[in-house]
């Protein structure tokens, strides 16, 4: 089989097999053979392919002053949640495991004063806010 390069790269590229069919005029079978003499994986139900999870976390933030960063996306109970293959995990989660590479122990939340900040670096999961509590405690004598 003689294989069309403005397939294979429209198939490397990650186009929906409905999109190859419609912009280069071929049939299904076209593609599919394509997709099998490529050794591609045959595409997932929905037809649509992922972005990153770093991308759809920045698509839904505002930079502001001071390095934080204001969720635009949907909230659910006042905590911005990201919608993603039908699960919804706190923007928060998402921003602290890009961050420190690891799921948060506990509930991650801002740590620098700016309310409901995202920005991955201003988030604390539960250690790291009981070992700055045990700092703050072995300086100022547990006055806080």
């Amino acid at each position: 089989m003689k294989i069309r390069t403005d397939i294979a790269d429209m198939l490397r590229n990650g186009a929906t097999q409905q999109d190859i069919m419609r912009t280069l005029h071929v049939g299904y079978k076209t593609v599919t053979a394509h997709r099998i003499a490529l050794r591609l994986p045959t595409p997932k139900r929905g037809g649509h392919i992922l972005r990153p999870i770093e991308t759809e976390f920045y698509a839904r933030t505002e930079p502001i002053d001071g390095g934080h960063l204001r969720w635009a996306g949907h909230h659910a109970n006042g905590v911005p949640r990201l919608g993603r293959q039908g699960k919804h995990p706190s923007a928060y989660q998402v921003a602290f495991q890009m961050h420190h590479g690891r799921k948060p122990i506990g509930h991650a939340k801002p740590g620098c004063g700016y309310p409901q900040c995202v920005a991955p670096a201003h988030l604390e999961d539960r250690p790291m806010r009981e070992q700055l509590q045990s700092q703050m405690n072995s300086i100022f004598g547990g006055a806080l």
